[in-house]
């Protein structure tokens, strides 16, 4: 008789044609199969999906994947159609008509269709939870997880409900993926999802392929000028992006001018016009296919184009978590690729001006009392109560429930027990304080990549709590003359005693994790306050000002 792991190898190999397998990559998919919650953390490109497609195939009944994008799902159910064969992948989302919706819900509950793909808003129909339910789903899966965490690049406040839809469907094994996600999202991940000791996968960050580069400007023109004239001399095609919509169009247009296929897209534009630029990109669909697509930071999640061979970011990005998202939609094909950060340091004023600002005291305290009125209330009906505009009711509702002062369910949001509207605007602004500290000190690790002597592969990796050697030969920095000679020396100069991962507790800022090791100082990730760097000689001098956990 076949055991389970002959059995996934050959379904692996005969419907995916998956005959190696990246390092515990298959681990994954055999706890996946075998009832194991999985958290992996992966690449775009490097098999996430596999990670759910061959134990979904192999394990009686339906799996359930939660994936934030229309077009994605569609993509996703056809590579499923066309490798398990006609029916067996079906989406649920808004764009279904009323015959194809009722048609799809009868191919799960013949058993005809083995994977369902819905967006996180769709998990928010009473109706629709309720007839997964009675489907009894053997796999829930979760795409793109690191927009359940607030610590994540992508927050989504939808996805908040996705731990007790799991459970209201028997909680059923999950399976969490995500392309890039620092060691706070991780634990939110875990947390929000209800994951019990989940297998995790880290597999490295690092992509070697992609040529790190950054060019500093002292004035807005000639940041602007040297933009262009990059996306004009680089071999395509690429993707440059920029901070606002109107810069997407600004550029957009002077590239077309000096003979670029080149187009705008942003959040702002129709949704027919999206998808086209998105189709023309990808392979040119019917129109002209494009060398250059100028985008704000909606562009990008699903983005799967093997040949980018450049992305260009005109403007500083919010944290490196979301650069890294961006820079990695180059070179999926292994082939070199390059990423180039346009940097003048006055950027990061507007930055930090995003940062700042405080929930308005009396929105809080109205959205708060709304739900403890209608709880359990949904998003779209407590809007018409408060009279909010959606951005400004979500931002208020996921710091009241961060904080504790409000419960994200399936039906709706409801007010916690013992809560009254006076705290409950005293914690949820608390919890805005902190996060606001986390979001700056996300856009100091930024200035620290643009502005390090160092190894810019090395920043990045550190970052994310990669260990790393301090010196790549695929960036500007690495490129230098002596730059080799210089790394061996800085490796040398270390200081002993310190690692990357060691949990340590701080005097004002309690617990973190040191995320990166130099010979003059080294930068902790804090729950408190996001990251620091602390002067080594500052930690010497008092030595009750930083301690590894481990000794206190």
């Amino acid at each position: 008789m076949e055991d389970t792991t002959g059995a996934l190898r050959r379904i692996a190999r005969e419907a995916f044609g998956i005959d190696t397998w990246r390092e515990g990559q298959f681990e994954a998919v055999r706890a996946a199969a075998e009832g194991r919650d999985v958290l992996a953390v992966m690449p775009t490109g490097h098999g996430k999906s596999a990670i759910y497609q061959v134990p979904g195939a192999a394990r009686p009944g339906v799996t359930v994947v939660v994936s934030p994008l229309v077009a994605l799902q569609a993509e996703q159910a056809r590579a499923l159609r066309a490798a398990l064969g006609e029916g067996t992948a079906v989406v649920l989302n808004s764009t279904l008509r009323a015959r194809a919706e009722r048609e799809a819900w009868e191919s799960l509950a013949d058993g005809t269709a083995r994977f369902v793909f819905l967006a996180p808003e769709q998990l928010a129909r009473e109706e629709t939870v309720a007839r997964l339910a009675e489907l009894e789903p053997k796999l829930f899966v979760v795409d793109e997880a690191h927009c359940i965490s607030a610590w994540g690049h992508d927050f989504r406040p939808d996805y908040l409900v996705l731990g007790e839809v799991r459970r209201r469907l028997g909680s059923p094994p999950a399976v969490a993926l995500t392309a890039t996600a620092s060691p706070h999202t991780r634990a939110e991940i875990a947390d929000r999802l209800g994951l019990a000791d989940p297998l995790v996968l880290l597999q490295s960050f690092d992509r070697p392929e992609i040529g790190l580069r950054v060019q500093r400007h002292a004035r807005e023109d000639d940041k602007r000028a040297a933009v262009l004239d990059q996306a004009v001399s680089l071999e395509g095609p690429g993707l440059v992006y920029v901070a606002t919509r109107r810069e997407t169009e600004e550029i957009a247009a002077a590239l077309a001018d000096r003979g670029i296929a080149a187009a705008a897209y942003h959040s702002g534009r129709a949704a027919a016009d999206r998808a086209a630029v998105h189709e023309r990109f990808l392979d040119g669909g019917a129109g002209e296919r494009l060398d250059v697509v100028v985008a704000t930071t909606a562009f990008g999640m699903g983005i799967d184009k093997p040949d980018v061979r450049y992305v260009v970011h005109a403007d500083v990005p919010d944290s490196l978590d979301s650069y890294y998202q961006e820079v990695g939609r180059a070179g999926r094909d292994g082939g070199p690729a390059l990423a180039v950060l346009h940097y003048r340091p006055e950027d990061l004023g507007l930055r930090r001006f995003f940062v700042g600002g405080q929930a308005p005291r009396e929105q809080v305290a109205g959205v708060f009392e709304a739900v403890r009125a209608h709880g359990p209330v949904r998003a779209g009906a407590l809007g018409e109560l408060t009279g909010l505009a959606p951005r400004a009711q979500s931002r208020i509702l996921n710091l009241l429930v961060r904080s504790g002062c409000v419960q994200a369910a399936r039906a709706g949001y409801r007010a916690s027990d013992g809560v009254d509207s006076p705290r409950a605007v005293e914690r949820a602004l608390a919890e805005e304080e902190s996060r606001q500290r986390v979001d700056a000190s996300r856009i100091e690790m930024v200035r620290g990549y643009a502005e390090t002597d160092g190894c810019r592969r090395q920043w990045l990796l550190n970052y994310f709590g990669e260990d790393a050697p301090p010196w790549c030969g695929n960036c500007d920095r690495c490129e230098e003359d002596g730059s080799l000679q210089q790394a061996r020396e800085r490796a040398a100069d270390a200081p002993e005693g310190w690692a990357m991962q060691d949990p340590v507790r701080h005097r004002d800022w309690g617990e973190g994790l040191v995320m990166g090791v130099e010979p003059d100082r080294i930068t902790v990730l804090f729950d408190s306050v996001g990251y620091k760097e602390l002067a080594l000689s500052a930690i010497d001098a008092d030595e009750e000002l930083l301690v590894r956990i481990s000794d206190a």
